[in-house]
């Protein structure tokens, strides 16, 4: 599997109660489909994975499976603190019929990177999934240094890396470890089109939720280097990205979601929803520069 282009994380619906919405989720999918998108990622940090029981894990990702049949490859959030979880983890979405596991760094117990390279190396061998390593410091407290992450690069079932770190010298030092049958991705919507300009392969997005056939058209664009075309689709792009930081991913996705009609914008606690107000106006404000709203802020 060559995973390249727009690929979303998933926001995982819920209903006015707070149980998952399937028929929602049913709708956020094709609204990705259409519009282009090229893999998928249910249940990532984006999907609140972690505010998710065993079971509605389990029922949304053999949903999405079911509803997506085929047409793009589906990636399962099967990352955990511990290994033998992650393992575990990954082991449910391959009897599922996930295509790949997406592995977050073991977050909150900030491993060496020798306990990384053990880590991935050991959810790729017993885990019975292709492996997407993804590294996010911010959130996880530990960071996925690019030596580490070449190392792991030749593992044959190791296929890919989403880096979230957007600054130019990360994206400098890990891009050229893209290769055939190792594919690196930008975790970053922000810098995401200087990543695929500097040699990425595509990226993993969150407002790819909002807009997947403006992020389609910066992908293409950026992976045929053409440069002009990039910079447009970045600059129209760029406030509705900025607009999503208002808030914790995915708080502010959730709105935008509401705002389009396909979703409640509720979220499970300790998260909370974007309030009205400035925020709120801003976002649905560059939301519908680019594609219709079916409520206001």
């Amino acid at each position: 599997m060559q995973l390249s282009g727009s690929i979303c994380a998933l926001a995982t619906p819920f209903t006015a109660d707070g149980a998952l919405d399937l028929e929602a989720c049913a709708r956020l999918i094709d609204y990705q489909l259409a519009g282009g998108t090229q893999a998928l990622v249910v249940a990532g940090s984006t999907g609140e994975a972690h505010m998710l029981t065993e079971s509605e894990w389990g029922r949304l990702l053999a949903f999405a499976l079911e509803h997506v049949r085929g047409r793009v490859p589906v990636l399962a959030g099967t990352g955990a603190a511990a290994t033998a979880a992650s393992v575990q983890q990954t082991r449910r979405a391959q009897a599922l019929g996930a295509d790949a596991a997406l592995v977050v760094t073991p977050y909150y117990v900030r491993p060496t990177q020798q306990g990384l390279l053990r880590h991935f190396i050991e959810v790729a061998e017993h885990g019975g999934l292709p492996v997407v390593m993804y590294n996010v410091p911010s959130r996880s407290g530990c960071d996925l240094l690019p030596e580490t992450a070449a190392r792991l690069a030749g593992h044959a079932n190791i296929i890919g890396l989403k880096e979230a770190r957007g600054d130019a010298a990360r994206i400098a030092a890990v891009a050229p470890l893209a290769q055939p049958g190792f594919a690196v991705l930008s975790g970053d919507d922000a810098s995401a089109h200087d990543a695929m300009l500097a040699g990425m392969q595509g990226v993993i997005s969150v407002v790819n939720n909002l807009v997947p056939a403006a992020m389609r058209a910066l992908c293409d664009a950026a992976l045929r280097a053409d440069r002009a075309a990039v910079e447009r689709h970045a600059a129209g792009l760029a406030p509705l990205i900025s607009a999503l930081e208002c808030a914790p991913n995915p708080i502010a996705v959730k709105a935008g979601l509401a705002a389009l009609g396909i979703c409640h914008a509720g979220l499970r606690l300790p998260l909370i929803e974007l309030e009205p107000g400035a925020a709120r106006a801003r976002l649905v404000h560059s939301l519908a520069a680019l594609a219709p709203v079916a409520s206001a802020a």
